[in-house]
This record gives C-alpha cells, structure tokens and sequence, in this order.
C-alpha cells in the first residue's frame, strides 16, 4: 500500500492526541471529575504533572507542565499543516519518550501501555524516517523549490 495517506493518518492522530489532551487542562472535555475528563482544568493537570516530576520542586513542576504543553500545542499544529514533518515528528516521539518514562517512574509501566505512550512516541519515531510526506506544506515547499529551480 501506498505509505501517503498512512503517513498522513499518523500525522493528524498524533496532532489529535496532544490537542485533546491540551483540551482536557483547559477544561473543554468537561470538568474536574467528568466522565472520560483526566484533569479538567489547569490546577488538576498540574498536580498531575508535578506528580509525574516529583523530582523537581511544584513551582519548576509548573514551567514543565507550561513548555510541555506549548509543546504539544506547537507540534500538533505542525504535524497537522505537515511543516518540518522529519524533525517535529522526532522531537514529539522525544516528548512522549520523556513523558513515557517519567510516568514509568513514578505511577509504574503499566499506564504508559494503558495509554499508549510507548506506541505514540514509537509512531512518530517511524513517522521521521520517511522520505516524503504527502498532502503537507513540506512537499508543497518542495515542489516549488523544484518548479522554480527547473524555470530558472
């Protein structure tokens, strides 16, 4: 099968994922305690977060919790308009790796292969290793580099 519409579903589910989760700390799935709500509002995500970084005082804990989320937003806008596909998808398959084994530390393995963390992180892994990435501004910008090289 033809690797353009996998690469291109890879790229919108991961994107998906991390603004659903960003959606989830600002509490558009619903509130503290909602069903299939994690956290609810930015406080929740937080304690959360800190839990996870037990390791560094709650006020750093924050500014994790404030870059990771940047992040995530940052890189799902990217992956979802395809702009330095090769390179963002390394680096979010770099979060989750972070994530996955911060989570692996402090709450056990278990909820990292309950949330797919490790198959998240893996995918955008593989997702970087391909050569073109179809329906992308990536293989826009290339196209049109190419067509102007060859009209010169």
């Amino acid at each position: 099968m033809n690797q353009k519409y996998f690469q291109l579903f890879v790229r919108i589910t991961v994107a998906i994922a991390f603004l659903s989760a960003v959606a989830d700390r600002f509490g558009i799935w619903g509130n503290p305690g909602s069903k299939n709500v994690s956290w609810g509002d930015w406080g929740h995500f937080v304690d959360y977060s800190n839990r996870l970084n037990f390791f560094v005082s709650p006020a750093i804990g924050e500014v994790l919790a404030i870059i990771a989320t940047g992040l995530e937003i940052v890189f799902s806008l990217l992956l979802l308009i395809g702009y330095k596909t090769k390179m963002i998808s390394f680096a979010s398959g770099l979060l989750l790796t972070i994530f996955a084994v911060s989570m692996t530390i402090s709450v056990g393995i278990k909820p990292t292969f309950d949330y797919s963390v490790w198959i998240s992180a893996s995918a955008c892994f593989l997702l970087g290793t391909l050569n073109g990435y179809s329906y992308s501004l990536d293989a826009y910008l290339i196209n049109k580099s190419f067509k102007t090289k060859c009209l010169d």
